[in-house]
C-alpha cells in the first residue's frame, strides 16, 4: 500500500521487537512484574489487536486500554438525554454512526428511530447544517461527540450557522478533552502505570505540550504515536528507553503528522466557540473537573442543552449502569474485556450492553473482532 507499506515492513517490525525485548530485559520487565503502558486512544487499541502486537512484544510488556474512545466514555445519562432530544416533536436528531447503537436504559437511538423518532446518521456536522437549511420548519440537533479531534469541525459548523442565521440548528455538546482524565487516572492510587502511548489524532489538533504535566508532575514518559505497526512498536521502544535511562519526557514519534504546537486554525475555532465546563461526567470515572466543553454564551442560540432545557442546563437524567457490566473498569485499565462477566455472554456486538462493544474504537469490540470471541468461548 502506497505510503503505508514502509510502516508495515516485517523486517523493520522484527528489528523493533528484538530491541524492545533487549531493553525490557535490561530493566527487568517480566510477566510477573510487567511494564504497564497505557494506550490512550481507542484507535491504538484496535491497531494493537489487529496486528497482534500484544502477543508479539516481550512478555513483560502489558498494554492497558485507556479511556480514549469518545463514544465509550459517555455516561448512560447523556445517552438518555440524547434519546429524549431525538423523541421531541419536530426534531431531526443527527449523529455519527457509532452512537446509534449505544444502549440507554431502555433503548438506543437506533431503536428510538425504529419507534418513530427522526434520527439520521451523518458523516459531519456540515451534513446536519444542510438538513437545517432544507428543513426550516424543523429543529435539527447535531450530537456533538468526541475529543479534540472532532471538536473543530463542530465549532466551524456553529460559526457557519451563526453567519447564516440558522436558528433551527443546534448542537448537543458532548465534546471532551484528553489531559484531564489522564490526570484523574494518575491521581488514582490503584492505577499502576509506567508510561503512555499518546493519541495521534488528538495531538494533530492540540500538539504535544498539553501532556507536559505527565512528565513534569508525575514523572511518567509519554510518546505520541501513529497507528501503523512500526509506529506503535517504535513508540513502545521509546517509552522503554526513557524508563531505562531514568527519563520522563514527552516525545513525538508521529512527527510526520503531529505539529509540536498543534493546528492554529482548529485551536482558534475551538477557543472562539467553546469554554470549559466546571465538570463533566465520564463513564467509569465520574465527574471530572474541567474535562468537558460547553458552547460559549455568544453562541447560546446553537446550544441544544440551553434551547431545550436538558442535560446540565436542566434536570440531569439519573441512570444506573447495567449490573455486571464492566465498561468503567475496562476503560480505566482495571480489567481486560474478557474479564467482564458479560463479555461474549450477555454482551456481544449483536446484543451490546455497553458502548465498548459497539464503538469502532471500543476495547471490547477490538477483543471480539481480533480474537476475543474465541477467548470468551474457551
Amino acid at each position: 500500500m502506497k505510503f503505508a507499506s514502509e510502516f508495515r515492513d516485517p523486517k523493520a517490525a522484527k528489528a523493533l521487537l528484538a530491541e524492545i525485548a533487549r531493553v525490557a530485559d535490561q530493566i527487568g520487565a517480566s510477566r510477573e512484574k510487567p511494564i504497564n503502558i497505557m494506550e490512550i486512544c481507542g484507535g491504538h487499541t484496535h491497531s494493537i489487536f489487529r496486528y497482534g502486537l500484544d502477543k508479539l512484544v516481550h512478555e513483560g510488556i502489558d498494554f492497558i486500554h485507556g479511556p480514549g474512545c469518545p463514544v465509550c466514555v459517555l455516561p448512560r445519562a447523556r445517552v438518555e438525554e440524547a434519546i429524549e432530544l431525538a423523541e421531541k416533536p419536530g426534531v431531526i436528531f443527527t449523529t455519527f454512526g457509532d452512537a446509534m447503537r449505544v444502549p440507554g436504559s431502555k433503548k438506543s437511538l437506533l431503536q428510538a428511530k425504529a419507534a418513530g423518532a427522526d434520527v439520521r446518521m451523518v458523516y459531519s456536522p456540515l451534513d446536519a447544517l444542510e438538513l437545517a437549511r432544507r428543513n426550516p420548519d424543523r429543529e435539527v440537533v447535531f450530537f456533538g461527540l468526541g475529543f479534540e479531534t472532532t471538536t473543530p469541525s463542530t465549532a466551524l459548523a456553529i460559526q457557519q450557522a451563526a453567519r447564516e442565521g440558522l436558528g433551527n440548528f443546534s448542537v448537543f455538546c458532548n465534546h471532551i478533552t484528553v489531559p484531564e482524565p489522564i490526570k484523574a487516572l494518575l491521581d488514582d492510587p490503584f492505577m499502576m502505570l509506567d508510561g503512555f502511548i499518546g493519541p495521534g489524532h488528538v495531538s494533530m489538533v492540540i500538539g504535544v505540550h498539553p501532556y507536559d504535566f505527565i512528565a513534569r508532575d508525575y514523572h511518567k514518559p509519554i510518546v505520541v504515536a501513529g497507528f501503523e505497526p512500526t509506529d506503535l512498536l517504535q513508540s513502545v521502544l521509546m517509552v522503554l528507553r526513557q524508563i531505562a535511562e531514568g527519563r520522563a519526557e514527552v516525545e513525538n514519534q508521529y512527527a510526520r503528522v503531529v505539529p509540536e504546537h498543534g493546528n492554529a486554525v482548529s485551536l482558534a475555532a475551538i477557543a472562539d466557540v467553546y469554554e470549559k465546563r466546571p465538570s463533566f461526567e465520564w463513564r467509569g470515572l465520574g465527574e471530572i473537573d474541567a474535562s468537558g466543553l460547553r458552547i460559549r454564551p455568544k453562541y447560546r442560540a446553537f446550544d441544544a442543552e440551553e434551547k431545550f432545557g436538558i442535560g446540565y442546563a436542566g434536570v440531569r437524567a439519573e441512570v444506573e449502569e447495567v449490573p455486571g457490566c464492566a465498561c468503567g473498569a475496562v476503560m480505566t485499565g482495571r480489567v481486560k474485556p474478557v474479564q467482564c462477566p458479560q463479555f461474549g455472554k450477555g454482551c456481544t456486538p449483536e446484543t451490546p450492553l455497553g458502548a465498548l462493544m459497539v464503538s469502532s474504537e471500543g476495547a471490547c469490540a477490538a477483543y471480539w473482532q481480533y480474537g476475543g470471541a474465541r477467548a470468551a468461548a474457551e
